[in-house]
């Protein structure tokens, strides 16, 4: 038979799956039907679309698990030495500081990051509203710095997700 063969693994699958379901106008879109039923995937024909939304998502997941390279470098700065003893969590959105105390904090974390929700919760601040009254030790500063690297890099991802997306429903 002279066809094109089509093979998907069940993780291009899945990577797919994560791709539509990070898509802001998917969420949008579905909004009120995601509140009352589990969500629904929506399946292209377009072969190109389909490879394409799996390698973003497959981006996705290794953010998500913390594995993507780009997490090992993290812009994100920890100045000021001290305590480290979360004390009071704050945003200084001109100086897009995160402060855990009157004198240490995280720089450069994006207004859009700092916002950013998952389930409900704003993961910057209840990761470290989580930890007050403890000294953060070494690693979770720099997992900190991680957290905020992977959601930069996730809302950059989302995007690229939908402008791939030419249109909903997906044919």
């Amino acid at each position: 038979m002279g066809g094109e063969v089509l093979f998907f693994t069940p993780e291009d699958i899945f990577n797919y799956a994560y791709a539509i379901f990070h898509s802001p106008t998917y969420r949008t879109r579905y909004a009120e039907f995601l509140k009352i039923d589990f969500p629904r995937l929506p399946l292209t024909s377009d072969k190109g679309l389909f490879r394409s939304l799996a390698k973003k998502g497959a981006e996705l997941v290794s953010l998500h698990l913390m594995e993507a390279p780009v997490l090992n470098t993290p812009a994100i700065k920890y100045p000021i030495d001290g305590s480290h003893k979360v004390e009071k969590v704050a945003y200084d959105d001109k100086n897009q500081r995160v402060y855990i105390n009157k004198t240490q904090y995280f720089e450069g974390v994006p207004p859009e990051v700092w916002d950013f929700h998952i389930g409900g919760y704003q993961v910057c601040h209840k990761w470290l509203k989580d930890r007050k009254g403890r000294t953060l030790s070494y690693d979770e500063r720099v997992h900190y710095q991680k957290i905020v690297v992977a959601l930069k890099e996730t809302i950059r991802l989302m995007e690229e997700i939908d402008e791939l997306i030419p249109g909903w429903p997906l044919e």
